[in-house]
């Protein structure tokens, strides 16, 4: 009876699985031997062994960073980044030089360049994806190359028509066909962040611009402007009211760009991550626009005070904060995903990604 009442009772309340936050275990002193190790040896080779370097550093960085006990990957090849990156050199080199003729020849390489970027950024998705691992099961990229032309060419264009008015829009989109297509074996990534998000982001970000630029008006910079001015005699300018008027603008900018620059990016990462799922499990994302303003600044005090010698210590400082302010929510058991049939893809893309100073993070 007590079995025929056990099987006739409520179904069992489903599993409860406690979140798993990122975490990141490398130290700016263990970090330290490979980067002067990778400086001295790429300076040395002219810059070859920068390719040797690059897969160094990624790895160093993926196997410290951790979830659920068990770190990532990074399976690159040196000699196909490299390849990659002479492709992009000379792509570089074509555009540069293209500029400096002003001729027909610029209108040519231009439409031709806008014409294989997005097959070289959907390469790199692919390049950086397939040589990611957890658990020994791959990433992957599986987005066409008719979304890659349409996200990455067409709206690029509608976007410098409407003097960047959709640029949220088109930056909504990438994101949107860049996690929409990523795997985690056989499992797929989704996102559901909507373009007014973006636009809420960005005029959030406009709006504490605008703001900044007023408070640095009222507080001194139209006064040193006029100053600058007003120290003008007889069409030449004073030395030191010029240094004074350039030291204050100049300081302004940086207060702005200390301002602005970790603003939008915490807010745009926070919206990215809070709205893309691997399969039915969510992830959480939750950088603090001030925080991470106060680890640039420090930083970059910190580098410089060293004469660079810092650097190591800052990425790994860097990383560590972003990294630890996510974490999944598992919805399931994390072992039941299963690994998906290999891929080959270049790492041209990647490397002519980089040279162009395109955003592909994932």
């Amino acid at each position: 009876m007590e079995q025929v009442a056990a099987a006739g009772g409520p179904p069992p309340a489903p599993a409860s699985y406690a979140p798993e936050p990122l975490r990141f275990t490398g130290t700016g002193s263990g970090y330290f031997g490979i980067w002067i190790v990778n400086l001295l040896l790429t300076i040395v080779t002219l810059g070859i062994y920068s390719a040797w370097a690059k897969v160094r550093r990624l790895q160093y960085f993926y196997r410290h960073t951790e979830l659920a006990g068990s770190s990532f990957d990074f399976h690159g090849s040196a000699a196909r980044i490299l390849l990659g990156r002479v492709i992009a050199v000379i792509l570089l080199f074509l555009y540069n030089y293209s500029i400096r003729l002003h001729s027909k020849v610029t209108l040519v390489v231009i439409v031709a360049l806008a014409v294989v970027m997005p097959w070289l950024l959907r390469n790199s998705f692919r390049f950086r994806l397939y040589n990611a691992s957890w658990r020994g099961t791959r990433f992957h990229f599986r987005g066409s190359l008719g979304g890659a032309y349409r996200v990455f060419l067409l709206n690029g264009v509608l976007t410098l028509l409407t003097l960047y008015l959709l640029a949220p829009f088109t930056h909504q989109r990438i994101k949107e066909w860049q996690h929409g297509n990523s795997w985690f074996g056989r499992t797929p990534f989704s996102f559901n962040a909507s373009a007014g998000e973006f636009y809420g982001v960005y005029l959030i970000t406009f709006g504490v611009m605008v703001a900044a630029g007023l408070i640095l008006g009222v507080a001194g910079l139209g006064s040193a402007l006029s100053g600058l001015m007003a120290g003008s005699k007889g069409g030449h300018v004073d030395p030191r009211v010029f240094m004074r008027t350039f030291l204050i603008v100049y300081l302004a900018f940086i207060l702005v760009a200390v301002i602005v620059g970790p603003l939008f990016h915490a807010l745009i990462t926070n919206l990215i991550w809070n709205n893309t799922r691997l399969g039915e499990h969510r992830i959480e994302c939750r950088i603090s626009p001030w925080k991470l303003a106060w680890i640039g600044v420090s930083n970059l005090v910190l580098v410089v005070v060293t004469l660079g010698m810092f650097i190591p210590w800052a990425m790994v400082r860097l990383t560590r904060y972003q990294v630890e302010c996510m974490r999944l929510l598992p919805a399931s058991d994390l072992q039941e995903f299963v690994d998906s049939e290999p891929e080959s893809v270049g790492a041209a893309g990647e490397e002519a990604a980089s040279l162009f100073d395109f955003d592909i993070g994932l």
